[in-house]
């Protein structure tokens, strides 16, 4: 019987967005994907902790602590060619993982192969530091709006309830966690295709 679903590298750091980690990965193993998740100098069995990020009506988003989100695969020896897309979730786990040279040219790969590739939050501040945004649009959390910008991407204004998704060409995009529905449909219409 042939493989149906498709292979996914998620990459995810200590304080990455639980809601953003779980739910996508929860998700995505439904509907029959098979997800790899990997996080610089952790191991499979490892955990990361999490950061639940909520909006309360103040001038920012608060943040709790989450739940332990397990690793099951080897950042070191994972090649971005055995899989068929990358997700990259929010919190703050991308603000340093953006400076891991590893991370930045598995991003590249797939961006330059045109593999399905998704970002949500403060996920595309690593978009940003491989250098893969210039001349594309992109949505993000608000607040990585001058980032996009200064890369020479074009940042898509979220909806209100920052429940929106961009899609351009291989590239799915989302402000925030309120965004699953919209932006897992359209990751997963990316991945029937792919």
């Amino acid at each position: 019987m042939a493989r149906t679903g498709k292979k996914i590298l998620m990459i995810v750091g200590d304080f990455v967005e639980d809601y953003e980690a779980m739910v996508p990965y929860q998700m995505l193993l439904m509907l029959g994907h098979e997800v790899s998740t990997v996080c610089p100098g952790k191991r499979p069995g490892d955990t990361v902790a999490t950061a639940i990020h909520d909006f309360e009506g103040h001038q920012t988003y608060t943040e709790k602590p989450g739940h332990r989100f397990a690793i099951n695969a080897e950042f070191a020896s994972a090649d971005p060619a055995a899989f068929d897309a990358l997700i990259i979730p929010g919190g703050r786990a991308p603000e340093y993982l953006r400076l891991d040279p590893q991370v930045l040219n598995m991003v590249r790969h797939f961006a330059e192969t045109s593999k399905p590739l998704a970002a949500i939050c403060h996920g595309p501040q690593i978009l940003v530091a491989a250098g893969v945004l210039a001349g594309r649009e992109c949505s993000s959390y608000p607040a990585v709006a001058p980032e996009i910008t200064a890369a020479g991407g074009k940042y898509m204004t979220p909806g209100e309830g920052l429940d929106t998704a961009h899609v351009e060409g291989n590239l799915v995009t989302a402000p925030a966690w309120p965004a699953h529905p919209a932006w897992i449909r359209e990751f997963h219409k990316l991945l029937e295709t792919a």
